[in-house]
């Protein structure tokens, strides 16, 4: 079993990790990430919009079950995080959770 906050603590420390809503929003319409991670308590305009564009790109989506301050503490940074996008997984396995789940 794949641990969801380890795989994102792990790819923020070692790869290429774009945080907050716009830019997963703006990266979901382009195509360039490998993987986005929403909060669980974003808006719902903005997660409807999110996964419209993510199913036209074909980029995973994953829900993280916490809030966008847990996500914050995930990531190790000091305030919230409603969305990120990673680029690169760095040494993470995120890109095994995001296809198994």
């Amino acid at each position: 079993m794949i641990d969801l906050k380890r795989s994102i603590a792990l790819a923020v420390k070692t790869g290429k990790v774009m945080y907050g809503s716009k830019s997963a929003l703006k990266n979901a319409k382009t195509g360039k990430v490998k993987l986005i991670i929403a909060a669980g308590n974003c808006s719902p305009e903005f997660f409807k919009d999110l996964e419209y564009y993510c199913r036209l790109s074909k980029i995973p989506l994953i829900v993280h079950k916490g809030t966008s301050r847990d996500l914050g503490i995930v990531c190790g940074k000091p305030y919230t995080i409603s969305a990120l996008a990673i680029r690169d997984p760095g040494d993470s396995d995120i890109l095994k959770v995001a296809r198994s789940g």
